[in-house]
């Protein structure tokens, strides 16, 4: 037997089974969870792993797009970063982008690795 999924639906909307009519709320909730909620939480947690493990004399990028240097890991939070030779500026440790310093980092150490050979 057939079953369509318009039928289905309606019969639920029209007082059919109960039961599916909170089987499927109970689902969308979970793949709403599981598909929006629960990565982004993930992707929080991460960054702020990361903006507590930078160190001084790490290069950076803010997420705003300002390259630097920590210089300086102070008690309030805040990194003061070099950003050229006498140039300091104060950023929140959370202004640091983990997915551009990231990328930054896999670029610097791909252009370091490439050797060339005569």
């Amino acid at each position: 037997m057939f079953v369509n999924l318009e039928t289905v639906l309606f019969q639920a909307a029209s007082g059919g089974n109960p039961y599916f009519s909170l089987l499927f709320m109970v689902g969308m909730i979970g793949v709403m969870y599981f598909f929006m909620i629960r990565p982004q939480a993930k992707r929080a947690k991460e960054q702020k792993k990361f903006a507590e493990s930078i160190n001084v004399g790490d290069k950076i990028i803010t997420s705003a797009g300002i390259h630097g240097v920590i210089n300086r890991v102070n008690d309030d939070g805040t990194l003061q970063i070099e950003v050229a030779r006498g140039t300091f500026i104060t950023v929140e440790r959370s202004a640091v982008s983990m997915e551009m310093t990231a990328t930054y980092r896999k670029k610097t150490e791909a252009a370091g690795s490439v050797t060339t050979t005569k």
